[in-house]
């Protein structure tokens, strides 16, 4: 694996009185200029905007996307702050609408309260918006279901010049509109499925890797839902299994109020491998940024426990902190090769690694632009975080760019939402729908009023 030159951004000091919307949520990258944000208090005003005026426009959401994602065009332009279009508009037995911009978080808390939950299993970061979530390809883990956009029935977007359309599963431009990277419109409204909510009992293990090229398929196989974390220098991996919980854990997770029920028994065997993490994390970041949840994001592998819950309770459990976060899909077919590769790389140049890789693996998409779209998906998931004065170590940068070049030779589609070398992909060749995609962006968005530099470069 040979190392890209190019260096991931560094967190800028936010300037005093200045309006936190300008910077993303990593505060590595400035969206727009003084001035640039707006927030309509309803969708009426938001087409009133559209229509009424002309230039650049980005929504930026939670603003958790890497800032090239959400930023304005050539530093001019509008920034949408959709806050104020958020929460509930309508639901059925089985459908909830909420506007776009409501938090991933509210939309959980609302269907658990009401023992339902959505066909699609969660990522561990609540704190974003539903639109977000779709437009990004936010997804979870489990090969019988994929990306939460895969729950969407139907999806309501005002366009460039201030219309309003609906766009459900019938209509032509679905798949493109269900992962859109926000350069076809506003999502104002999204209809979701919902299902009756199943409590999942959680079992954790400790094993080794060296037979992890083929435990990950059969884990992914064998059970409904499989997060795995892998700590390469130790060769060991903490693998969870969920699968739904029995009558007698259903009773006892009840009986306790329906909070995450920890099982009795504490498995300590990993605590060694944590700790030889932790001491890399903190020889690189050079200090504990942000009130230590780094090393908190660590911590939590120590002491484990089997866990019954629902499936928010089980794994929307991330602690949110800025990052540099490289997650590349690859075919699940092709995930031990790349397994294979990883350990020989890893062996060869012994990096020091802040965190473990991440593995999660989904069933295959319809949305054109999705990572898995089309076949059963393993993502593989890389996390370097800031030094307290802001940076980033040289070692974590460099073995970022590394991994991601590997995977890439290997086919692997990046997450839209996170960080990666674009120039390292052929995207015609990896989306066979590339070319679909951008006639349906002419279609709706002419004059590329949503596009900025980086969405031109993908897709003019």
């Amino acid at each position: 694996m040979s190392i890209m030159r190019l260096a991931y951004p560094h967190q800028e000091p936010e300037l005093t009185g200045e309006d936190t919307r300008l910077h993303n949520w990593a505060k590595n990258s400035r969206l727009g200029p003084p001035g640039s944000v707006i927030a309509p208090a309803t969708e009426a005003e938001l087409c009133a905007f559209l229509s009424a005026s002309d230039g650049p426009v980005r929504m930026i959401g939670s603003r958790m996307s890497p800032g090239r994602l959400i930023e304005v065009a050539n530093g001019s332009g509008t920034l949408l702050d959709l806050s104020m279009l958020s929460g509930l508009i309508s639901s059925t037995a089985d459908t909830v609408t909420f506007a776009g911009s409501t938090p991933l978080a509210d939309v959980y808390e609302f269907l658990s309260a009401r023992g339902q939950m959505l066909p699609a299993s969660p990522g561990v970061i609540a704190e974003q918006t539903l639109a977000g979530a779709l437009s990004t390809g936010t997804h979870g883990q489990g090969l019988q279901q994929s990306s939460i956009a895969g729950a969407a029935l139907s999806i309501r977007m005002v366009l460039a010049d201030g219309t309003v359309a609906e766009f459900d599963r019938d209509h032509p431009h679905f798949a493109a509109v269900q992962l859109s990277l926000g350069s076809l419109g506003v999502i104002t409204a999204v209809t979701l499925r919902a299902r009756e909510s199943v409590i999942y009992t959680c079992v954790k293990n400790a094993v080794d890797a060296d037979t992890l090229e083929t435990d990950l398929e059969v884990w992914n196989r064998e059970n409904v839902l499989v997060k795995a974390w892998w700590f390469p220098q130790e060769g060991q991996v903490q693998v969870w299994t969920a699968n739904e919980a029995t009558d007698d854990e259903v009773t006892r997770y009840h009986a306790a109020g329906g909070a995450l029920l920890e099982h009795a028994t504490t498995n300590a065997t990993m605590n060694d491998t944590i700790e030889s993490t932790l001491r890399q994390l903190r020889d690189d970041s050079r200090g504990v940024a942000d009130d230590g949840k780094p090393l908190q994001t660590v911590t939590r592998f120590r002491d484990f426990t089997d866990v019954t819950g629902d499936i928010y309770q089980v794994f929307t459990r991330g602690i949110a902190t800025p990052q540099i976060n490289v997650e590349i899909g690859i075919p699940l077919a092709r995930a031990g090769a790349v397994i294979t590769k990883i350990k020989e790389w890893h062996a060869a140049t012994r990096p020091r690694m802040h965190y473990p890789v991440i593995l999660r693996c989904t069933g295959p998409s319809d949305g054109w632009l999705s990572p898995s779209h089309g076949e059963d998906t393993c993502y593989f998931g890389f996390v370097v975080y800031y030094a307290a004065d802001g940076s980033l170590s040289e070692e974590g940068d460099s073995f970022l760019r590394a991994v991601e070049r590997a995977l890439a030779e290997e086919g692997g589609r990046p997450h839209w939402g996170k960080y990666f070398d674009e120039s390292l992909y052929d995207w015609p060749a990896l989306y066979p729908q590339w070319e679909a995609f951008r006639r349906v962006r002419e279609t709706l968005d002419p004059q590329h009023r949503f596009a900025n530099a980086f969405t031109a470069a993908l897709l003019d």
